[in-house]
C-alpha cells in the first residue's frame, strides 16, 4: 500500500513537471508569434519602416542574414550562455522575422494572409495535438522530414537563380508536408524531454526557449508554405 501510494505520487510529479515544462515550451512560442505578428503588421503600415526594410536589396538580404546568424548562434551557444541571454536572442529573433516577413503584405492580399494564418494555426494544432498523444515513435518520421528539409533548402537556393514557378511551387507542396510532419515529430521530442527537467532548473528554462524556438519555426514555414500555395495576391 505505501509503495503504491509513493508510485502515485512519483507519477503526479512527473506530470507536474511535464506539464510545466510545455506550457513554458508554448507559452514563449505564442509570445515569440505575437511579437512576430505585431512587429509585421506596424512595419508593412509604416512609411518609414518600409523605406528602411526595402532601401535595397542589401538591406533586406542583410536582415535575412542576420535572421539565420541569431537562429545559428542560439542553437550553437544554447549550453554555454545564460537561460536570460537566450530569452532574449529569441525574441529579437521574432521581431527581426515579424519585419521580414513584413513583405508578405505588399504581395498577397490581407484577408488572405489571416485566413492562412488560421488554417495554418488549426493544422499545427492539430498536429501537435497528434504528436503529443500518439503512441507511435516518430523518430523514423522525423529524420525523414529533415531530409525532407534539407532537400527544400538545396532546391529553394537552386530557384534563386533558375527563378522557377513550377519548382516554387513544388518545394511549397513538399514543405507543406515536411512542416506538418515536423510539428509532430517536435512536439513528441519535446514530451520526452519533460520528463528529464527539474522545474526551474537553468537547463529546463534554456529547454523550453529551444523547445519554443523549434516549433515556432514549425508553424512559420508552414504559414509562408501554405501562403505560396494558396494565397490570394494583389
Amino acid at each position: 500500500m505505501d509503495y503504491n501510494i509513493s508510485a502515485d505520487s512519483y507519477s503526479r510529479d512527473i506530470q507536474r513537471v511535464q506539464q510545466a515544462f510545455l506550457t513554458k515550451v508554448y507559452g514563449w512560442m505564442m509570445l515569440g508569434l505575437l511579437l512576430t505578428s505585431v512587429t509585421a503588421v506596424f512595419t508593412a503600415s509604416s512609411e518609414v519602416m518600409l523605406s528602411f526594410v526595402f532601401s535595397s536589396k542589401l538591406t533586406f538580404y542583410g536582415l535575412i542574414f542576420a535572421q539565420l546568424g541569431l537562429v545559428v548562434y542560439l542553437s550553437a551557444r544554447i549550453q554555454k550562455m545564460a537561460a536570460s541571454t537566450a530569452t532574449l536572442v529569441f525574441l529579437a529573433y521574432a521581431i527581426l522575422t515579424g519585419i521580414t516577413l513584413s513583405s508578405i503584405f505588399a504581395v498577397y492580399k490581407t484577408d488572405s494572409i489571416a485566413t492562412t494564418f488560421l488554417t495554418s494555426a488549426l493544422m499545427f494544432g492539430g498536429m501537435s495535438l497528434y504528436g503529443f498523444v500518439t503512441k507511435r515513435d516518430l523518430n523514423g518520421m522525423g529524420q525523414f522530414m529533415m531530409m525532407g528539409l534539407f532537400g527544400i533548402v538545396i532546391a529553394s537556393l537552386l530557384n534563386i537563380f533558375f527563378q522557377s514557378d513550377d519548382l516554387s511551387w513544388i518545394i511549397s507542396f513538399i514543405g507543406v508536408i515536411v512542416f506538418t510532419g515536423l510539428t509532430a515529430y517536435d512536439t513528441q521530442k519535446m514530451k520526452s524531454m519533460s520528463y528529464v527537467m527539474m522545474e526551474g532548473s537553468e537547463v529546463a528554462r534554456k529547454g523550453a526557449i529551444m523547445g519554443a524556438l523549434t516549433l515556432y519555426l514549425d508553424f512559420i514555414n508552414l504559414f509562408l508554405m501554405l501562403l505560396r500555395l494558396f494565397g490570394s495576391r494583389r
